[in-house]
Parts: C-alpha cells; sequence; structure tokens
C-alpha cells in the first residue's frame, strides 16, 4: 500500500491502524475542497488493504472540524459569476462522494471528536463506527443559520439518530455537548478530559483487534444494506457469507482458538 501525499491531513500508521488527522488547525479543520478530495484519495488507497483494520479520524488544535471552508464557497461563487451554473452544486456534491465513501468503507471508522464537531464534521460523525467524544465538544447543524442546508450529510444524520432528532436539530441549528450527543445516539462513549478519550480510543482499537479482519468487512457491508436490500434477499446473502466464513482460514482458526483458550492470530 502507497499512501497518498497530504497537504491537509497527517497520516501516520500504528500497525493496522491508520491515524488521519485533519490538519488545518488555524481554521478549526475546516473542509476544504483539498481536504475532501485528500480523504477520498486514503480511502480509495486503503480500502482493498486487509491489513488496515482500523481508520482513526480526528482533528489538530483540539477541534474535529468546524464544517466547510468558506473560501471554496467564494471561489465557487466567483466560478458561478463566470458562467459556471453548477459550480455550488459540484463543490457540494463533491462532499457527499467523500462521506458516502467514508460510510462504506471496509475498515472500522473511528471519529475522535473534541472541540468543533459542526457541519461537515457532524457528518463524518455520524457515518462512523465508533464515535467517542470528549464531553466539551460542540455539536451542531449550522447550515440554516446561514441561509444554506446540510444537504450532503442530512441524510447521513437521518440514518444516524431518526427522522425526528434529525428535524429538530437541522431546523433549530442549536448547538449541544458530549453527553447530549451520547443521548441522541450520535457518539458511543463521552470522556471527561483528554486522558480519558485517548483511554476509550485504546480501548476500542483494542477491541477491533480481537475481531477477525474478514470477518468484520463481511460483518459492516451486511449491516450496511438493512434497508437498502430486500430483507429475504439480504438474509439469503448472509447465509451464503456465514457458511463462507465458517469455512474460512478465520472461522478455523477463530474455533480453534476458542477451543485452545488462546487469543486468535490477528488478536495484535
Amino acid at each position: 500500500m502507497t499512501l497518498p501525499k497530504t497537504d491537509t491531513l497527517q497520516l501516520n500508521q500504528d500497525g493496522p491502524v491508520l491515524h488521519v488527522t485533519l490538519n488545518r488547525p488555524d481554521s478549526r479543520n475546516a473542509m476544504s475542497l483539498t481536504m475532501v478530495n485528500e480523504l477520498m484519495a486514503v480511502f480509495e488507497a486503503i480500502k482493498d488493504d486487509t491489513d488496515v483494520r482500523a481508520i482513526v479520524l480526528r482533528g489538530a488544535g483540539g477541534h474535529f472540524c468546524a464544517g466547510g471552508d468558506i473560501k471554496d464557497m467564494a471561489g465557487a461563487r466567483q466560478q458561478a459569476a463566470r458562467g459556471d451554473s453548477d459550480a455550488f452544486q459540484k463543490l457540494n456534491r463533491r462532499f457527499g462522494e467523500m462521506i458516502t465513501a467514508a460510510n462504506q468503507q471496509p475498515q472500522v471508522v473511528i471519529t475522535v471528536l473534541e472541540g468543533a464537531v459542526l457541519g461537515g464534521g457532524f457528518g463524518l460523525a455520524c457515518i462512523s463506527d465508533v464515535a467517542i467524544a470528549h464531553n466539551g465538544a460542540t455539536f451542531g447543524l449550522p447550515e440554516t443559520g446561514l441561509g444554506v442546508i446540510p444537504a450532503q450529510i442530512a441524510p447521513f444524520v437521518v440514518e444516524r439518530i431518526g427522522l425526528t432528532q434529525a428535524r429538530r436539530l437541522a431546523l433549530t441549528g442549536i448547538r449541544f455537548q458530549g453527553e447530549e450527543a451520547r443521548r441522541l445516539g450520535i457518539v458511543h462513549e463521552v470522556a471527561a478530559d483528554a486522558d480519558g478519550l485517548d483511554a476509550l480510543l485504546e480501548d476500542t482499537l483494542k477491541a477491533v483487534r480481537k475481531c477477525a479482519p474478514h470477518a468484520n468487512r463481511v460483518t459492516k457491508a451486511l449491516v450496511l444494506d438493512v434497508d437498502h436490500e430486500p430483507m429475504e434477499a439480504l438474509l439469503d446473502q448472509a447465509a451464503k457469507d456465514f457458511a463462507a466464513a465458517v469455512s474460512s482460514e478465520e472461522g478455523q482458526e477463530g474455533t480453534m482458538a476458542f477451543v485452545q483458550k488462546r487469543s486468535a492470530s490477528w488478536n495484535q
């Protein structure tokens, strides 16, 4: 695997874990088009790499992501003034392509949420498999207060927390912190301080390492298909996947490890 060169992301691979840090601290890691494209390049580079089992997304400088970059909006406005009537649409849709790729990424996606978790950052939190947050992190969908809409984010917010709460958050733009985010189901665990946040991340990564890599990939694909495929077809495919898993090297190793009361080979 060769990771792409990036200007807005810090990449650090630690064994089976790829740490991806949004690195525009001066703008609270606002999501620029360059960052969107770099994230997509990273996701594409590792999606078929079975040695990478987890992706940790977090932000530099005490913030996760404060939303979209206003400079890109200004650039799109200039393009529109020059006659590109689709400039805003293309800019917005590109973010949607990135968040869809993140949602479908076969690795376990973990978000570590601090400071601002707004707009696009909120959307990334909603597609993560595991979300852990500092209690003081600030969440919200500020788009309607700016006269725009959470266009590419809204469907993922609805999937995460349900229609009624998504409507409330999107149509009021209210901001809230970690414990409320946990109550709503946006995040799974909340830490009181930075040390606690790091401890939660380490516990999560230990848990991921105990799970068989291919079994995790197939399981993630299965749960993502719920409500998108007819139930009978989904269950038929699940049965085929189960049979293949039982007879696979992973399935045999897992069974033997259980019988022999030892850790499986992938737990490292």
